[in-house]
């Protein structure tokens, strides 16, 4: 094969590629990290969420053995709105 202008261009742009291939492929693990350290975190959000759910739920259930013996009508009003069921999203 020649080493005229056709054969240098073609290397040139075997090159770019190549370059270009690295750079993809840094980027690639790059993000990866990244998502997998976003991952990690919001489990961590979701069980704090999930505990704190949990802790709410214990909370409304000896309220409401509570208002059984004490028979407040403004704490039943409050147990009520708070087991009533939250309204559906608005559909996009």
């Amino acid at each position: 094969m020649k080493n005229d202008s056709t054969t240098m261009f073609l290397n040139i742009v075997l090159a770019a590629l190549v370059m270009l291939g690295v750079l993809f492929a840094l980027l690639n693990i790059w993000r990866t990290s990244d998502l997998r350290h976003l991952n990690s975190v919001l489990q961590v959000q979701m069980q704090r969420f999930q505990g704190a759910g949990a802790k709410a739920q214990m909370l409304l259930n000896d309220t409401i053995q509570y208002n059984a013996s004490a028979k407040n009508p403004e704490l039943a009003q409050i147990i009520q709105s708070a087991q009533a069921p939250a309204p559906a999203p608005a559909a996009r």
